[in-house]
This record gives C-alpha cells, structure tokens and sequence, in this order.
C-alpha cells in the first residue's frame, strides 16, 4: 500500500477534477520545521519562486502551479512573503509549534565537545554538506508523498530539542527510527546521489537529490549501497542502518530538505504532529 499511495496522487493531480487543493491539504503545515503551499497561478510556464533568496520548488497541480516551500526551525510565526520570477510579492502566515525536549547520555564526551582537532573536521564536513542541501536542480520530483525509507516505529521526532550530557545542541533536523543494524534503507522517491561520505557527527552519510532543492540525506549508516552520480528509482537501496557518528545504537535518521530548510520528514508520509 505505501508504494501505491504516491502513484495515486499522481493521478489525482492529473486527472480528478475535485483534487484542486490536494497538495495543499496534503503538504501545507505553515510552522517553524514545516512546509507552505502558495498558489502561483495558472500561467503557461513554470513560474519561479523564491523564499528568503532562495529557489523554491514548483510543481501543477491541475491547471494551477503551487510553490513547496520549506520553512527553517529558525522561522519566526507571523507573515512571511516568496517572490516570483515575474516581480510578484505573494504573502502567507506562519503558525506556531512547540517542540519538546529529549535528553541523551553519551560516553564519548568528544561527541558533545569535540577537540580542536575535531572541530576544524567538523567546519570542513558541514562546508560541504550544507553545498549539498543548496544544490537545486531543474527536474520536478517523482512524487510529493513519500515512502518511508524503513518500516519501523519512531524513536525521535523532528525539532526535538537535544541535550547531550546536559548540554543543549542543535534541534534534531530528522526522523529517527528504531530498526535493527543491517536493515535496508530505500529512497523515499526518485532522484541523485550527490553526496556521499564518512562525517564526524553524521558518520556514513548519503544525500538524495529528488529534485527542484528537495532532498534527502540518511545518515549513521553500517553500509552505503551507492555512488555519486547514481540514478535511483524510487524504492532502491541507498544502504543500511547502522550506529557511525554521534549515536548511541542502531537507528534510521532521515532528513527532507526544502530550499536549504530542514523540514519535518512526517508531513510527507502522512505522520505529522500538529
């Protein structure tokens, strides 16, 4: 059934008359770590949209084109505004969300504070991941509502805030879930390998471009299954779950990103928590 929800909203969006605002009932959750859907028109080509000077994905729903925007944790509630390649100023509001707390026991203590030598890896790890969230290519995804990469329940929400030994870091930018070591992890869509590699926190990691700045990364992995530069179908095996980086056991972390703004991966598989 997972693997035929996405196939059925394509052909909503292609032929069910009454399915105008599916995408929006579907994706827009208007909140810090969430997603806005805006109403572009129905001009005859793709109108460009961009959040905060960045490019914004642009999908047809029917005859109308609708901005996907992602919204950063950092987002403050009240209005915001894209704009459009054609000098247009289109606002909408953001709501509120309180996220809750989780508190985690590390035993390497490098892992909470990293050394000197730590930190300048760490610096040049992030340079090159955060290039790979801002990596915006022209094909539109394959599919809006995503397959779960691991069928397993949730061991950790997005935009937890985490403290490590009693420190506070950064917010978790993913979802977490519980599945043993080995377990294959499938890409939720369609879409490019362009990032793969072996990071101080993130351990083996790899980025799944699907399209438009929509992307995927998976991290802490035992194993990685791919290449950069790879074509994936959706559904093909990208790795397996593992415990590499900053990690206290097997999990599955996934992050969604939108136009270079982490977002809560539960909105697309139907699981999210107002």
């Amino acid at each position: 059934m997972p693997r035929l929800l996405p196939t059925l909203l394509l052909l909503c969006l292609a032929f069910n008359a009454q399915a105008d605002s599916y995408i929006t009932r579907l994706l827009n959750k208007p909140v810090p770590g969430g997603v806005a859907v805006i109403d572009l028109g129905t001009a005859a080509q793709a109108p460009k949209a961009f959040f905060d000077g960045k490019p914004v994905l642009v999908v047809r729903e029917q005859q109308n084109w609708r901005a996907i925007v992602g919204l950063p944790l950092t987002q403050k509630p009240g209005a915001a505004r894209i704009t459009t390649g054609d000098q247009r100023s289109l606002g909408f509001m953001v709501g509120s969300k309180h996220y809750p707390e989780q508190h985690i026991t590390l035993k390497n203590n490098r892992q909470v504070n990293p050394n000197p030598a730590d930190l300048k890896r760490f610096e040049v790890e992030l340079a090159e991941q955060l290039k790979a969230y801002r990596s915006f290519s022209p094909g539109t995804p394959s599919n809006l509502l995503l397959d779960k990469p691991v069928n397993g329940p949730l061991s950790s929400r997005f935009g937890v805030r985490r403290f490590f030994n009693g420190e506070e870091r950064n917010p978790h930018a993913g979802l977490d879930f519980a599945v043993p070591a080995g377990t294959p992890i499938k890409t939720p869509a369609a879409g490019k390998v362009i990032l793969i590699g072996n990071y101080f926190f993130n351990g083996n990691t790899v980025f799944v471009d699907h399209g438009q700045g929509f992307i995927s990364m998976f991290c802490h992995m035992s194993k990685i299954d791919v290449k950069v530069g790879q074509d994936l179908a959706r559904g093909a095996v990208v790795g397996r779950v593992g415990m590499t980086g900053r990690a206290t056991g097997p999990h599955m972390h996934w992050n969604v990103s939108l136009n270079d703004a982490r977002v809560d991966p539960a909105i697309f598989i139907g699981a999210f928590q107002p």
